[in-house]
């Protein structure tokens, strides 16, 4: 028989035992079921947009001059898309095809002039009200939803406070930040970007006015000349009203577009630039930690790095790049300090993350012989063309651990318009079924599910003008890029239209392919090397059958009101959000309170 009390021992330590088996599986057990629960139940989405950045700005995608740490480390844990496209090389349509999914000709958010952006906030143009935009789609999901930064897409339609095109009428229950963007007026007068070669033009003829009034009143006094008095006065006056008609827009440009709102009110009129970066940082923080219980969509668009280039002290003359180097190192920070909210909240495995940039890096953006835009690496061109990779292809980086394969590269083409049907997927949310949407589901694709993109024709727009398609043979590795109009570049050989600051979608300053330009992006991304009947076999075959996919696509447009018109693109007083009485608009409700982020 065994010893007294050992058969009491065995059965204490086998119990003891057992207890941590069963405690071990039941930590297992709810480990699972958070996991199965993370991946399964409505994540909280968090998208994050640049203004103005390059694809070669950033170091996962080839850059190793600039520091963009926390960018690549979201890269490193997630999804990087290297043919991730813009489906317009200016910031409002871009914004727009974003938002709502479809092509900015779709819902009239395209231009047939050279105002191919919304130019005021007291302007009439903007995204139409019967547009759906994703974080509409979210809300009625029971998502929290919040824009901070820039929108630019529009304030009011008949009065200064009807809201029409304002973020909260489009889906978002918060907003806070610029309803237009950062230009160069907003710091100062030198170096104008609104409309610069129209002010100047509107500035000489002023000038020839005066100097006609000028010189008749001498004639007029010494006898020079045989003209009335009345006449004089008539001139003058015309010349007057004709100054007063285009400075009173152009002249207070900073007091007019340079504005912060939270929700419908105004806060800062003008902007306190230095401050900016310290208030959109905060507000993000502040937004993640009033709805971590979730679910909520985040929409953090950056002001950076846009001319001015507002940079903090702290990041001033400390990149290789000058002060554009500055600017993007500051928002990498940005991005971290984000990041960082989400991670301090534990919403890191129930958060979809998404960065990117609008369009392409501005390389005509320069003082002097400072360069102030981006770098598209070994892209042609940049902002404003509507065919060249330069101006449309941009980053594109996913991150949701334990859902999204981690450190994965994807090479198919994708469009900022697919987030709309991705997190409109994620959030279970009804797309309309009374529109074309272009974009498309990229879940499957991001998980490895499908090996290739849905899209397989692309079509690059330069305003209301189709300048190339993009062919991605489903059979094939080729990539086929035909490009029926180009921009001329001044000076010639350039890449780009330093002479105008912008380059043209139409008239003398673009060069129409017949045949077109086709290029296989496979082989030469960089567009270097233009095929021919010659030197390409299939020529003939790829130009027709995109041709026949352009008809088709041009089947599936209806005519809607140009949001970007010369009416509804012009600056209308009584459209102009004031907080004082018009014309003396100036408040400041923000004090100092943002400024211990920095």
């Amino acid at each position: 028989a065994p010893p007294s009390g050992t058969l009491d021992n065995y059965l204490h330590i086998y119990t003891h035992r057992y207890l941590i088996t069963l405690s071990w599986l039941a930590i297992l057990l709810v480990s699972c079921l958070r996991t199965y629960a993370s991946s399964t139940s409505k994540p909280n989405i968090l998208l994050m947009m640049a203004d103005d950045l390059g694809l070669g700005d950033v170091g996962c995608y080839g850059n190793d001059t600039l520091r963009t740490p926390n960018i690549d480390q979201l890269a490193k844990e997630g999804v990087k898309l290297t043919q991730h496209i813009a489906a317009a090389p200016l910031c409002t349509p871009s914004r727009a095809a974003f938002l709502t999914g479809r092509y900015p000709i779709r819902s009239g958010m395209g231009s047939s002039t050279k105002q191919r952006i919304l130019y005021w906030t007291g302007g009439s143009g903007g995204l139409p009200t019967n547009e759906t935009t994703f974080a509409r789609i979210l809300q009625q999901q029971g998502y929290t939803t919040a824009l901070i930064g820039k929108w630019h897409q529009g304030m009011n339609c008949e009065s200064h406070s009807d809201h029409c095109h304002h973020p909260l009428n489009h889906g978002f229950d918060y907003f806070y930040g610029m309803p237009f963007t950062l230009v160069n007026e907003c710091q100062s007068t030198e170096n104008r970007q609104l409309n610069a070669l129209v002010q100047a033009k509107y500035w000489l003829y002023s000038q020839i006015i005066a100097l006609t009034v000028l010189t008749l009143l001498i004639g007029k006094l010494t006898g020079l000349f045989l003209v009335k008095w009345k006449a004089i006065i008539c001139f003058a006056l015309c010349g007057f009203l004709f100054f007063i008609s285009w400075f009173s827009s152009y002249g207070f440009v900073k007091y007019w577009n340079c504005i912060l709102l939270r929700n419908h009110d105004i806060s800062e009129q003008p902007m306190k630039l230095e401050k900016a970066t310290s208030n959109v940082l905060k507000e993000a923080v502040s937004f993640i930690e009033r709805n971590k219980h979730g679910p909520f969509l985040l929409f953090v668009s950056f002001l950076h790095v846009h001319t001015p280039l507002i940079t903090t002290e702290k990041f001033l003359g400390k990149s290789r790049h000058g002060l554009y180097g500055d600017n993007v190192e500051e928002m990498d920070w940005m991005v971290g300090r984000i990041l960082d909210a989400i991670d301090k909240e534990g919403l890191k495995n129930n958060t979809f993350t998404y960065f990117t940039s609008d369009h392409g890096g501005h390389l005509e953006a320069q003082k002097q012989n400072t360069q102030l835009g981006g770098w598209n690496g070994i892209y042609k061109g940049g902002k404003g063309m509507g065919g060249w990779e330069g101006g449309i292809r941009v980053p594109g980086i996913f991150r949701w651990p334990g859902v999204l394969p981690a450190d994965t590269v994807i090479n198919e083409p994708t469009s900022l318009m697919d987030i709309y049907h991705t997190v409109a997927h994620l959030a279970a949310g009804i797309m309309p079924q009374d529109r074309v949407i272009d974009g498309r589901n990229l879940m499957p694709l991001l998980q490895g599910k499908v090996q290739h993109s849905e899209h397989e024709f692309m079509f690059h727009y330069c305003g209301l003008y189709l300048h190339a398609v993009r062919w991605h043979q489903k059979d094939s590795a080729a990539l086929w890029k035909a490009h029926y109009t180009t921009p001329i570049f001044q000076p010639d050989g350039t890449g780009a239209c330093y002479r105008s600051g912008l380059c043209s979608c139409f008239g003398e300053d673009v060069t129409h392919h017949d045949p077109p330009l086709l290029f296989d992006l496979s082989s030469d991304p960089a567009e270097i090397k233009p095929l021919s009947p010659a030197t390409e076999p299939l020529f003939d075959t790829v130009i027709s059958r995109i041709e026949r996919a352009v008809q088709e696509h041009r089947q599936t447009l209806t005519p809607v009101p140009q949001q970007l018109s010369g009416y509804n693109n012009v600056w209308k007083p009584w459209l102009q959000p004031c907080c004082g009485t018009f014309p003396f608009c100036w408040c400041d409700k923000e004090g100092d309170s943002h400024q211990e982020l920095l």
